[in-house]
């Protein structure tokens, strides 16, 4: 595929060309469940479910929330609303009932599609303490006095349960609405879609402790993915391994998105366990594999590691959180990914800014995260001065392009908090620029934790804190980890008269928040250090928590 092909492009249109282009071509393999289509089948199995979202009532712009791990049919839905025009709301699997309500209401979503649930958390269970009003809900669409968009409910992945609330469909009892919708009315609204309009939206956190929605367009996403896929070179006889999971934009912008601008195939799996990548590495000859470090250390450190053939793997995407070099070493000289690429960006961002191209040095690919993308302008500016830096200088780093978000979803205020009149996006990320180009993020501006690259803001899990009846006050700040990168930490101040646990405080958000913002490292304190304005230095609460834990060695990691 050209970059011209990629103009103007819809999402649902990018798959009707590829379609069109190589209908015998391998597009979908989930091997555990030896499910495999052509782009050709596909696309058929995608129009379905589009025209049974019209059948919902769902219209351009409606919002089709989907939670859950990276099931067929999360990948089928991403395809089908990008045909109607329906915006598809991502929601993270670790999401509990508090954070559920919070994303479902915020987004006005219509309908939501779920799976079973994850890693041992029940999402039927979730929903119901979420909005209980489902439980009693007959069948047909719904009525909760408290989410007054949510009409339909569809069960992804799973037979329906006699446990299971009525109002909750089963996905081929959803599928079977097609009928009722023709081919041509399918095609009719496919017509009236723009480019320019909103067709996804992720919930990123923020520093207010309330997640809010990028919106993003079609262009902003099918663009990226398409340059993302050209640094990589990648083409029709590419396999991508795609372990990450979907409702990031790693999964479904670096990944299906990526495999299908460039006319690739496209091997999920549905959650990250290390063999089972390995496996479908070894079976489909897969020559790309996408992954955060700590993904690629299990794969590389697993004990069976021996028993597969990596040797097809040619290139890939790391991202998250910066790779140590003998990983990176590995991952080229042992496992095969010797043109492997490294990713920088945020959501805001659709994702990519800056990404090395496959014959980077192995130094710049692992102490920088590469060059500008094609058509996207960056800048590095004095957080003191708002001046340019010069090369090899700190400032906050400022992009602007094409792959700017539309805006935050109802917050037009924070939205021009990011984005200033000139169209720059302030991405609160510090870093330097080389003469040659290439760039090092060096820090951040915010108080972000990066946590086995997901992204962790204090402000959120302090907001939560403070609704525990014992606390007082909390402050919520990253530690250095060698395996995730950074972990959670909270210094808590406990009411006058009360007494807690850490292990109390972790047990409270155990069911409300997600696991990776959980602090693993909880202190009670009398005082927090000040300044002499009375601003609380975090910094100087990490320096003790390293000194008490014995975390040099981890900060020395962090670093380097």
């Amino acid at each position: 595929m050209h970059p011209k092909d990629i103009e103007g492009l819809t999402v649902g249109g990018l798959l009707d060309l590829v379609a069109e282009r190589r209908p015998d071509h391998d597009a979908l393999i989930y091997v555990d469940r030896g499910l495999r289509y052509s782009y050709r089948e596909f696309n058929e199995v995608v129009e379905r479910c589009a025209r049974a979202l019209m059948a919902l009532g769902l219209k351009k712009g409606d919002h089709v929330a989907v939670w859950g791990q990276n099931v067929p049919e999360w990948v089928t839905l991403q395809f089908a609303t990008g045909k109607i025009g329906a915006v598809l709301v991502t929601v993270n699997p670790s999401y509990r009932a508090t954070e559920l309500k919070y994303v479902l209401d915020q987004s006005d979503s219509a309908a939501l599609f779920l799976t079973e649930g994850v890693r041992g958390a029940n999402f039927i269970q979730i929903l119901e303490k979420a909005a209980p009003e489902i439980s009693e809900a007959g069948e047909g669409e719904l009525s909760i006095q408290e989410l007054p968009y949510l009409k339909h409910v569809v069960l992804m992945g799973s037979e329906i349960r006699e446990e299971y609330p009525a109002a909750i469909r089963s996905f081929d009892s959803f599928l079977q609405g097609a009928e009722k919708v023709s081919q041509e009315e399918l095609k009719e609204r496919q017509r009236s879609l723009d480019a320019d309009e909103v067709i996804n939206m992720q919930y990123t956190s923020g520093t207010t402790g309330f997640p809010k929605g990028v919106q993003l367009t079609h262009t902003n996403i099918v663009k990226n993915a398409f340059l993302i896929g050209e640094c990589m070179k990648l083409g029709p006889e590419d396999r991508v391994c795609i372990p990450v999971p979907f409702f990031h934009c790693f999964g479904c912008v670096l990944g299906t998105l990526n495999t299908v601008t460039h006319e690739a195939t496209m091997v999920p799996i549905e959650s990250f366990d290390a063999e089972a990548v390995l496996r479908a590495v070894d079976q489909e000859r897969c020559t790309a594999l996408l992954g955060v470090p700590t993904m690629f250390i299990a794969e590389l450190e697993h004990p069976d590691f021996e028993k597969y053939d990596t040797s097809s793997l040619r290139t890939g995407i790391m991202a998250g959180s910066p790779c140590p070099i003998e990983v990176m070493r590995k991952v080229m000289n042992v496992m095969g990914a010797d043109e492997i690429t490294i990713a920088y960006g945020q959501t805001e961002s659709s994702p990519v800014i800056t990404q090395t191209r496959t014959d980077d040095p192995i130094e710049l690919r692992v102490s920088t995260v590469g060059k500008v993308h094609p058509e996207v302008e960056v800048r590095i500016v004095s957080v003191e001065t708002g001046e340019d830096c010069a090369p090899g200088e700190q400032g906050e780093l400022w992009t602007r392009g094409y792959h700017v978000m539309k805006g935050y979803y109802k917050m037009p205020e924070r939205t021009k908090e990011v984005i200033d009149e000139d169209g720059w996006l302030h991405t609160g990320d510090l870093a330097v620029m080389d003469e040659n180009g290439y760039v090092k993020i060096t820090g951040r501006a915010k108080d972000m934790i990066i946590r086995g690259g997901e992204n962790v803001y204090p402000r959120e899990v302090e907001e939560f804190l403070y609704t525990h009846p014992k606390i007082s006050d909390v402050q919520v700040y990253g530690v250095p980890d060698e395996k995730y990168g950074e972990q959670v930490a909270a210094a808590i101040k406990v009411k006058s008269g009360e007494t807690l646990t850490a292990e109390e405080v972790q047990e409270f958000c155990r069911d409300n928040i997600a696991y990776y913002k959980i602090p693993y490292y909880v202190d009670f304190v009398e005082e927090y250090p000040m300044t002499a304005s009375g601003k609380i230095q975090k910094y100087k609460l990490r320096e003790t928590a390293v000194e008490r834990y014995g975390l040099r060695e981890a900060a020395k990691t962090e670093t380097a």
